[in-house]
């Protein structure tokens, strides 16, 4: 394994003192996977005090628990000493932590075999649960009894099921059962720990994966919504998938932007809830986008969303399904209500919609969304008028004209705009004031 100098150094640094030492977890994980690690932990059988008597420059990161973090060459490191835990009362985490001289002791207290491998440049790879072979076999397996990781810590079977996402494993099959017996301890585990491996599962290159959280039964618990969509067929021409199965495939066809991937888990959120049936046996949804909007915002509050991601989900839900015509005013319009941002979000929303539709329609409305997107670079190459912010007046131009305050000094910058969105021409000052003055003098229009 290369690994880098500065980890190499504190190992060292470790031997020499007379301690063990080795690299330990997901880091050894990703490069037997031939990929790059984000972090490198170290493992050692020295205590959190003989640590820091090693290194000039450390600071405590998680004494009671055997964590010093090792600065080297301006990195932060985190070396940890051999550990055995007590017993998991509310099965997150350990009541008390023991500290051990055996390496083998320690890798036994992890969640996974591919996660309980340690590694010294010196001595090779130390592997006693067969996390080496798993890795092979593209197997996530569970260390010793898989029930009694689970009870120490219930959010390993959510990360489980994350892992089989990101890596593209399969979940062993004692693994599987004991998650599936288990699954309820997941009501043990906070919404924050939830909402991040949820964005983990949703950011990796398999974010089909979700479906297990729904054949493991650990939807109920804190997403019952989208439960409701996995059998909710669709018989329409515009649909071969169940709402669910549309919902995930849409996933697919959006950036890794936690955004706009839960935009697309919930955008047909409220199909259940609004589907009516008519006399052909054609499935009809009206409302489900209002039905959405509801069912969006309690979703992300429940999971504790921050303010600005929530608003950008909801708002998308609420306009994925309104039509943009491939007319510039219209194009316009629609950019001075969601802002340039937004507008490009909506873009990505409504395309992977459609690709994620039957296959008889897709070209049809891919080819409508390219021309808006067409008309749209055009409207930003004429740079023309799309907000208050790039009026030719404001509204200190009116009151210095002789326009009064109060609040239809608001409303006739509203229709000045409005005049512009429809005829970009419009937007010199000496235009809109002359413009302003022929509302004033309307006082139907004010």
């Amino acid at each position: 394994m290369n690994i880098p100098k500065s980890v190499a150094c504190i190992l060292d640094t470790l031997q020499t003192q007379g301690y063990e030492a080795y690299i330990v977890g997901g880091c050894v994980r990703d490069c037997l996977l031939h990929k790059d690690p984000k972090d490198w932990d170290i493992t050692t059988s020295a205590e959190p005090e003989q640590v820091k008597k090693c290194f000039t420059r450390t600071y405590d990161t998680g004494i009671k628990h055997g964590t010093v973090t090792v600065l080297k060459d301006g990195i932060p490191y985190e070396v940890t000493t051999y550990r055995v835990e007590g017993a998991y009362a509310d099965y997150r985490r350990p009541s008390e932590v023991f500290f051990t001289k055996s390496l083998v002791e320690d890798l036994k207290r992890r969640d996974f075999t591919m996660n309980a491998i340690a590694y010294h440049p010196m001595e090779g790879f130390i592997d006693p649960f067969g996390g080496m072979y798993d890795i092979q076999q593209k197997s996530i397996r569970g260390v010793g009894e898989p029930t009694e990781r689970f009870q120490e810590d219930a959010l390993r079977m959510l990360r489980a099921i994350r892992f089989s996402a990101q890596l593209d494993f399969t979940i062993e099959h004692d693994t599987w059962d004991a998650i599936k017996v288990h699954v309820g301890l997941i009501a043990k585990v906070s919404i924050e720990r939830i909402r991040e491996e949820i964005n983990k599962l949703l950011l990796s290159d398999h974010p089909e994966g979700f479906m297990l959280l729904h054949e493991a039964g650990m939807l109920p618990y804190f997403l019952p919504e989208f439960e409701a969509c996995v059998g909710a067929e669709q018989h329409h021409a515009y649909h071969i998938y169940t709402v669910g199965a549309h919902l995930l495939k849409s996933v697919e066809y959006v950036p890794k932007d936690i955004g706009l991937r839960f935009a697309m888990l919930l955008h047909d959120i409220g199909k259940p809830l609004a589907k009516v049936t008519d006399d052909q046996g054609i499935d009809h949804f009206q409302g489900h986008v209002q039905h959405g909007v509801s069912i969006a915002r309690a979703v992300l509050k429940r999971l504790k969303f921050d303010h600005k991601t929530l608003e950008r989900v909801v708002t998308l839900v609420q306009w994925h399904d309104e039509p943009i015509e491939a007319q510039p005013a219209h194009i316009r319009k629609i950019l001075s209500i969601l802002g340039e941002e937004r507008f490009l979000d909506l873009l990505q929303v409504k395309e992977a919609d459609t690709k994620a539709k039957h296959p008889q329609v897709i070209e049809h409305c891919l080819a409508r969304l390219y021309e808006v997107r067409n008309i749209y670079e055009q409207i930003k190459k004429n740079g023309d008028c799309t907000s208050m912010k790039t009026l030719a007046v404001s509204g200190s131009d009116l009151l210095q004209a002789g326009f009064p305050q109060g609040k239809q000094l608001g409303t006739l910058l509203q229709m000045l705009l409005e005049a512009v969105l429809v005829d970009p021409h419009l937007n010199t000052k000496q235009t809109l004031l002359q413009m302003a003055v022929e509302y004033s003098h309307n006082p139907t229009l004010l």
